[in-house]
């Protein structure tokens, strides 16, 4: 078998509080799952994390399945209470996220009314008024 020279490989580094995964190679639709399940596998490990970083420096190509895998992290970081940082991007990844319209929902700080309670670990968000008076 021949082994693609822009195969991704991920390697993942731990911390108390974080952890990093380093991409190296494309993001693509053959490699797509292997980041998804890699960041699963991590946010499940340790569910009191607060960060979960994706250095991506030697990323290369990203195509569409790429993209989703970096949305479905994101909805699983979410729901997971768990900030998402995609760390050091080459700039045509900035370009596809800004031609998609995905870049300020992938690299936004988290809402101020979010936070994890330090004793449960549960995720509380705090929902402000929307009408004009305040109430509604």
């Amino acid at each position: 078998m021949t082994t693609h020279p822009h195969q991704l490989r991920l390697t993942t580094l731990d911390t108390q509080d974080s952890v990093r995964i380093e991409l190296h190679g494309d993001l693509d639709y053959d490699s797509a799952d292997l980041l998804v399940d890699e960041v699963t596998a991590q946010l499940s490990a340790r569910p009191g994390r607060t960060d979960l970083h994706l250095h991506c420096a030697e990323l290369g190509t990203v195509d569409s399945m790429g993209l989703c895998a970096l949305l479905m992290i994101s909805r699983r970081t979410a729901a997971a209470g768990v900030r998402l940082h995609l760390d050091e991007r080459p700039a045509k990844l900035d370009r596809l996220l800004d031609l998609t319209g995905t870049l300020d929902h992938l690299t936004a700080p988290p809402p101020t009314g979010t936070m994890r309670s330090s004793r449960t670990g549960e995720i509380a968000t705090t929902v402000r008024p929307t009408g004009p008076d305040g109430l509604t």
